[in-house]
This record gives structure tokens, sequence and C-alpha cells, in this order.
């Protein structure tokens, strides 16, 4: 996986760029034919097209750097994680300033926009550039954290296994002063990353066509949609699973580094390519969008809220809520004396809200969220569907092992949550 879904990019890249989306495959699969086209159509491209020059450094590691001191100097609330039991119970403090970043950067990119200082065209332009940037950062960064907390005896939960203990991670909470690398990776550069290639694709159509089509326009919604709701409910982040318990290794890194950015982009780079080569937009009936767009604000809400749910009753137990009123704040969204099952462990499975109704509803919301991302571009490339197909594997991945694990903490108690709340995804369905 290391290896493989770097070149993975890679293809997608060649597809996409050079072939309007379509999957190419070699002529002939004899030695000479794969190695033909291995040189000649995928390295070669790559090599002309998506070498990582300096203006993709300064625009990827730049943006990777103000992030960073973002995260480490703007004003923001202080909350607590959960106990950690390799700290022995300790509970961490997390900076959470996402709310006057993610408005900060949002006004000064239109103003470097608008003053052509730096055109935000210039990201879709020089895409495969940025993104090979973004794939050596990935690795990197992980190579780093790494090396660096081993050195500082900061390794637990270690198999022996060098390569699956690089994937997973040796340290569970990396920082730099009172910076928590995993939170800022997970939150500050992959998502609003995201949100510009959108923006950046959609500028490019108006460029060419003098008009943002519906298509275009939805992708930078669902974006939007995304990355506001990750930094308005930041403070509910150091509860997650991703935080307490998975460790900082290349699996995270690199999938926020470079993974989310340039995969999840796919549908906007392919709708921009398609335009740029065919001289016409994509679009669709008025019905079509109208559902499409109703499947993503219903998916939305129930993503927002059911997250909202879960980590405002663990910050309830955990000591750490409190009130805000970022935008927006949805019906729902904070459960008042909700119905849970107490555990011999001590830990309450919540059992109220959307936890009631399935085991993982926000996981199903992300999926319908997904999906819709691909049916905007129409059936013309499956790259736009590679997020969604992809989301199924790894969200089947993650409930496997949350369950494994959860049924050997909590036993009997699991027994009875399940009996609760038998359904993992859809009521009355799976």
């Amino acid at each position: 996986m290391m290896l493989g879904f770097p070149c993975l990019m890679y293809y997608f890249w060649v597809c996409v760029e050079h072939h309007q989306g379509k999957l190419i495959t070699p002529a002939t699969y004899s030695i000479q034919g794969l190695q033909s086209f291995i040189y000649n159509d995928i390295i070669q491209k790559v090599i002309a097209g998506a070498f990582p020059h300096l203006l993709a450094v300064k625009i990827y590691m730049g943006f990777v750097v103000y992030t960073a001191i973002c995260a480490y100097t703007l004003p923001g609330i202080v909350v607590e994680g959960l106990g950690l039991p390799s700290l022995k119970g300790k509970k961490l403090k997390y900076l959470c300033n996402g709310l006057p970043f993610w408005y900060m950067t949002l006004v000064l990119s239109a103003i470097l926009h608008i003053t052509g200082l730096f055109r935000l065209t210039l990201i879709a332009d020089n895409f495969g550039n940025i993104m090979s940037v973004a794939i050596i950062w990935g690795f990197t960064m992980s190579s780093l954290v790494y090396v660096i907390s081993g050195i500082m005896g900061k390794h637990h939960r270690m198999s022996g296994n060098f390569f699956y203990d690089f994937f997973m991670g040796g340290c569970l909470n990396p920082r730099i002063g009172h910076l928590d690398l995993k939170m800022w990776a997970e939150t500050r550069v992959p998502w609003p990353l995201l949100f510009y290639i959108s923006v950046s694709c959609a500028l490019k159509q108006y460029e060419n066509q003098g008009v943002f089509n519906a298509p275009a326009l939805f992708m930078v919604l669902a974006h939007f949609l995304y990355v506001n709701s990750m930094q308005k409910a930041e403070e509910c982040i150091p509860t997650s699973w991703d935080i307490f318990y998975e460790k900082d290794g290349f699996m995270l890194m690199f999938w926020n580094m470079a993974g989310v950015p340039f995969t999840y982009c796919l549908p906007s780079i392919y709708m921009m390519k398609y335009e740029s080569v065919t001289g016409t937009t994509i679009s669709h009936s008025l019905p079509y969008t109208i559902f499409l767009f109703t499947l993503l604000l219903t998916a939305y809400y129930i993503f927002d809220t059911a997250n909202a749910q879960k980590n405002r009753f663990r910050m309830e137990q955990n000591g750490s809520f409190i009130t805000r009123n970022a935008f927006p704040q949805l019906p729902w969204g904070h459960l008042k004396n909700p119905s849970f099952i107490r555990t011999e462990h001590g830990n309450l499975l919540l059992t109220g809200g959307w936890w009631g109704i399935a085991r993982k509803p926000h996981y199903t919301a992300d999926l319908m969220i997904s999906i819709s991302w691909g049916l905007i571009t129409g059936f013309g490339s499956f790259l736009p569907y590679f997020y969604f197909c992809f989301f199924v594997f790894v969200l089947t991945h993650r409930v496997t092992r949350d369950i494994q694990r959860c049924a050997k903490k909590y036993g009997k108690d699991w027994d009875r949550y399940c009996e609760r709340v038998p359904y993992i995804f859809i009521p009355y369905v799976f």
C-alpha cells in the first residue's frame, strides 16, 4: 500500500490529464508491452507533466507552513482530550483555533486572487506537480515522526514488524510545543486544500467558458461544507477515534498530506479536463441536479449532527463540553439526557439520537456524500467514483477493527449494546 498507492495516484493523474478519465491499459500484456506501458505511458508523462518544480514546492509547502503557523499562533479555545492509557490516563490539551484560521484563509485567498498576487487557478494549472510535492512530503513527514519519536522513546503498541509499525505509526500524539501534529495534519491541510482544488477548477471553468455551471458549484459547495464542518466543531475532534486511538503513522500522515486532497478531488479535476478538451461543460437535467443537491445536503445534515451528538456526549462525560455558536448550528446536534448503556469498564455507550438508529450513522452519511460527488459528474469515467469505492473499503475495514476492539473491551456489555442497536449502517438493512 505504501508503494502502490502513490503509483495509483500517478496512474489516475495520467488517465485524467491525457485520456479524459479513461482507464488506460497496456496494448499487450507481454513483458515488452508492460515495460513500454509503464515507461512510455506512465513514467515519461509523469516526468514531463508532474515533476515537483519550484513553483509547486512554493505552493504546497507554503500552504503547509502557513497552516502550521496559524495552528500554533492564532487565538482559540483550549479543550481536553480523553484520558490516554499510554500516558497513564493523562488528558492532553488541544488549542482549537480552526474558525479564525478558516475564515482568515478564505478572505486572504480572495484578496490574493483578485489582486493577482496569487491566482488560485495556478493550483489547477500545476495540479500534477503539486501532487508530487505532496507525495514526497507525505513520505518525509512519516519518516521524520517515526524516527524522532523512536529516539525520544515514545513508541508504543509496536508489533515488531517494521513495515506494519511504520504504516500504522509508532507514536500516538507527536507534538511540537502545544501543536499536536496529528490533529493539525487531519484538520488544517487536507480538507482546505481539497476545497481550494475545487475552487481552482471552477475558476478555470469560468476562464474558459465564461460561466460557473451547476456541477462545478456543487463540488465547491460540497467541499466547503466538509471543511467548514470540521473547523466549526474542532473542539469535538480531540475525543474522536483518530486522535484518541490511532497512532500517527504513514496511514494517517500520507493520507492527510497527499491522499485526501489529491484523490478526493478527482470529480473536480475530471470535469475541468473534460471541459478543456471538449469545449463543453458537463450538465444535467434540472430534476437530476435538484436530487443531487438534496442528497448532498441531507447527507451533510446527518453527518454533521451525528458527529456532533456523539462527540458532545463524550465531551460531557469528559467534562470538556463547551457551548459554541459557530455557523451553522443544526437542529438535533446536541442531545440532552440521551439514553446510553453503562459498561462495567466505566465507559458509556450512546444509544440516543442517530446512535440509537444505527451504530455508524456518520459513516452512512459519509458514503451518501461521496457517491453524490461521483454522480454529479455523470457516468463518463470511473475516476470520480474512486473516492466512494475506496471509502466503502476503508470504512468497512475500520468498522471491523472497531467491533473487534469493542467486543474484547466491553464483553457482555457490547452484546447488550448490539441487541439495543442491531444495525451498523442502515436500519433494517445492514
